[in-house]
């Protein structure tokens, strides 16, 4: 049985992963707050990555696979992902390093693809594009980079969010004219399962096979949770339409496990 260790799996998307894979394998995680329900599952390890080496956990646990789903201060996360890639140049391991769609925020006329060239304009996709150049300086074998879209469903901070903003009658920002795609938090960690189990490699860009403009998004997401008359705040960052879209050509899922923005949506309500 594979030995996977999750950096974050206190968070959202790690948790979410660590439910979804822990049956399967000998799945272990990392979380940085006290917390007796942590403390107590002799599955997880306390980890601060500014006051600590992750190379110490690693040499003890020794995980085949090492899933980074860790947030937090940036240059601390850059230093952390420096030492996993050193440890794993020596072991047999490899990381798979979930990243984000903000790494193409700088190309606004067309969607991106998995081996298009990154360029970003913003703090924290430069900080992804450091960690994933990193990454590619290794064989393939050693590393998955995952590009992730924003990401939906039931129980997730966008929807916590777009609710409390509603209930204060305050106004949800929207964006006419960017072009995106999406995901839900239960297809991303189904495919994230499917990488690991069929021990895939490379580039992924795990988001919604088709495109929709953020507002339009925002707007039957609102409909779908019988939010009536909504307030937004429509931002307008150019004048022409911009994408801000992943999608996959060279590394396609399955059709099971690929995903549409329609299903997206209807995942919002959905057990």
């Amino acid at each position: 049985m594979k030995k996977i260790l999750i950096i974050g799996a206190s968070g959202f998307i790690g948790n979410a992963l660590y439910k979804e894979l822990n049956s399967y394998f000998d799945t272990y995680g990392t979380y940085h707050t006290d917390n007796p329900f942590y403390e107590k599952n002799q599955k997880f390890f306390q980890y601060d990555m500014e006051l600590e080496d992750i190379s110490i956990l690693l040499s003890s646990l020794k995980p085949a696979i090492i899933v980074s789903a860790v947030r937090g201060n940036f240059n601390s996360q850059v230093d952390a992902h420096q030492r996993i890639i050193e440890w794993i140049k020596k072991n047999k391991s490899k990381l798979i390093f979930l990243s984000s769609a903000n790494v193409f925020d700088t190309f606004s006329n067309y969607p991106s693809y998995e081996y298009d060239k990154t360029l970003s304009e913003s703090v924290f996709g430069r900080f992804k594009i450091k960690i994933e150049n990193a990454l590619m300086r290794l064989p393939t074998h050693k590393y998955v980079i995952a590009r992730i879209p924003m990401i939906f469903g039931a129980s997730t901070p966008r929807i916590q969010e777009l609710k409390t903003l509603y209930d204060l009658k305050a106004s949800i920002e929207v964006f006419p004219n960017v072009i995106i795609n999406a995901t839900s938090i239960s297809k991303l960690t189904q495919q994230l399962h499917y990488i690991i189990n069929r021990s895939k490699k490379g580039v992924f860009h795990l988001g919604s096979t088709d495109l929709i403009y953020h507002l339009d998004l925002i707007k039957e997401i609102c409909d779908m949770l019988q939010l009536e008359d909504p307030i937004f705040k429509q931002v307008f960052d150019s004048n022409n339409d911009r994408y801000l879209a992943v999608l996959p050509k060279d590394n396609m899922l399955p059709k099971n496990l690929q995903t549409t923005t329609k299903e997206v949506i209807d995942s919002i309500i959905l057990k």
